[in-house]
């Protein structure tokens, strides 16, 4: 059996050129040799993987040659490799500092590497003060570390240091391709995007993770088999929980995260998952953010298909609500169901009002009309009476249609309770009487102007308000009332308002008739439930109300955290 090279070591760069991600670094180290101005201690610094070792040795082996005429010469003599994980205590370092007095038998510099330098004692870093600061003409120390700020300040005065910063998922895409042609492997361009995400910024990790899955599905590698073989959540469990959302499926989105589970993966994986899909999703609806899309090309035309069906406003709020679940993830007693929960929520948010029942009852409490126009009581098996054809039935008239007298009521000379039924039906009866006496001979009816009745009216609504009765205030001034043929005409977009106001209407009609001298005046109640919409009665209708007049009210919130 062949012995087996893992890819981080068969592929490791040999020159500064091969090193993937670093390009600044690697130039300003290259112009240093050149021009002959590299300090003679340098930090590397930075995450796992990135190339921090791999370029110390790059330019060990550079400084000698660039010395030295006959580049074919080997001086790997003169390069010292040090682990501080293991070397750490006072003695090593002493040995180190004994040994750097002694100048190199060929070229020009020796050059120490110490890796893994933040696990260097506090003895041992005082003890190596001296040689850092002073070091010989011929010695070199190159320091690497992923931990900068265990190193103690004096060290770091010393050196000069570079940052290595995470290799980008284009980059390592890129280079796992060139080693998939040089292994002779198809792979998917899904598939190598998905490894240099798993990565992480680490060139080293993408490497090992190629190996593994090349090892599990053979020379043809699929985005199906690294997503099964990394145990990641794919993609397309995303786009189509996006789908069940817009669609407003609850129960086949609770059933599609029950099988997600059912497969291993934790809740809480999903739901970060999630959110991060609609920040794709809401980078994808702008073309000069598109390119912040960090996946494939087939996944990105999928994200640009998925975001014309969404709305931003949606999104934007799509993502605050996954996000207050992943911060509230680890606090809840009950995980699963405040997954469950969000998810019903995010399904809630393009729910379109009108499909909800804006009357008070699903069926009509009184009648319905069937097929043949006939007219039916849902409580009595027998139609009650045929609908004349071409008819229309015309809107409620607020008039009393007996003539009556008023009459005189016996009071009795105890006070009934308020809360009696007697002084209740009392109460009703005076009230009834009170509005019905129009119909009695004699009583004017002057003529009065459009605004005079209009300025009435929204005395009477201020009235109600100062007395509580703001509900009833604000049916009044949802829409201002049309004066035609001396009656008052009110819109109202839906029935539970016209009960409401109907309830109170003996009073109003009293005032008005009363003010404007006037008995024959009647208000006449239009409902019409398509203008729902354009009343606000909530705090966040009328927010979205402000953000149709001024979008930028939306960026406000989103900016400073705001709650409506």
């Amino acid at each position: 059996m062949e012995h087996f090279i893992v890819s981080a070591r068969k592929y490791r760069p040999q020159t500064f050129n091969d090193v993937v991600g670093q390009q600044a670094i690697t130039n300003t180290l290259e112009n240093a040799i050149k021009s002959n101005h590299l300090a003679q201690a340098l930090l590397f610094t930075g995450p796992r993987g990135v190339g921090k070792t791999t370029c110390a040795r790059i330019l060990a082996k550079q400084i000698n040659q660039a010395t030295n005429k006959t580049t074919d010469e080997d001086f790997a003599f003169n390069i010292f490799e040090l682990d501080a994980a293991s070397n750490n205590s006072v003695d090593d370092i002493r040995s180190l500092t004994d040994q750097v007095r002694i100048p190199p038998q060929t070229g020009k510099y020796k050059v120490y590497i110490i890796d893994e330098v933040h696990m260097l004692s506090a003895a041992a870093f005082n003890a190596f003060l001296k040689t850092l600061e002073e070091p010989p003409e011929h010695a070199i120390f190159i320091l690497a570390t992923t931990e900068k700020h265990k190193i103690i300040p004096t060290i770091l005065s010393r050196c000069q240091i570079f940052d290595f910063k995470r290799i980008g998922v284009i980059d390592i895409k890129n280079y796992l391709k060139n080693i998939a042609v040089q292994e002779g492997i198809t792979a998917e361009d899904d598939a190598l995007h998905i490894i240099s995400q798993k990565a992480d910024g680490a060139l080293r990790d993408a490497l090992s993770i190629f190996d593994r899955v090349v090892s599990f599905s053979g020379e043809n590698l699929t985005r199906k088999a690294v997503t099964e073989n990394l145990n990641v959540l794919d993609y397309d469990e995303f786009f189509i929980a996006t789908d069940l959302i817009l669609d407003n499926k609850i129960p086949e989105l609770l059933v599609h995260f029950n099988a997600i589970l059912a497969r291993g993966f934790e809740g809480h994986h999903f739901i970060i998952g999630l959110a991060s899909h609609f920040r794709d999703l809401l980078v994808a609806k702008d073309k000069t953010t598109t390119e912040l899309l960090e996946v494939g090309d087939n996944t990105k035309k999928k994200y640009l298909s998925q975001t014309e069906k969404c709305d931003l406003r949606f999104l934007l709020q799509a993502i605050d609500i996954a996000n207050q679940c992943d911060l509230n993830y680890k606090s809840s007693k009950n995980q699963r169901l405040l997954i469950e929960l969000t998810i019903m929520q995010l399904a809630s948010i393009t729910f379109d009002g009108e499909k909800k029942n804006n009357k008070p009852y699903i069926i009509a409490a009184l009648h319905f009309q069937s097929q043949n126009n006939t007219l039916y009581n849902p409580n009595l098996s027998k139609p009650l009476k045929k609908i004349k054809e071409n008819k229309t039935i015309e809107p409620k008239v607020v008039t009393p249609t007996k003539k009556l007298v008023k009459p005189d009521l016996k009071i009795e000379n105890r006070r009934p309770s308020p809360l009696s039924l007697k002084s209740i039906n009392h109460k009703k009866e005076i009230a009834k009487i009170e509005v019905d006496f129009e119909e009695v001979e004699g009583l004017p009816k002057d003529d009065f102007t459009e605004n005079e009745a209009i300025r009435l009216w929204l005395t009477y609504a201020d009235k109600l308000k100062e007395k509580g009765k703001n509900s009833l205030a604000a049916i009044m001034t949802a829409n201002s009332p049309v004066i035609k043929e001396q009656n008052f005409h009110l819109e109202l977009p839906n029935f539970v308002m016209e009960n409401q106001l109907k309830v109170s209407i003996n009073p109003l009609l009293k005032y008005l008739r009363k003010n404007l001298n006037n008995f024959k005046i009647s208000i006449i109640i239009h409902v019409n439930e398509k203008a729902t919409k354009k009343y606000a009665y909530t705090p966040q209708e009328k927010y979205q109300k402000l953000i149709e007049k001024n979008s930028a009210i939306e960026m406000l919130k989103t900016t400073f955290d705001l709650d409506v």
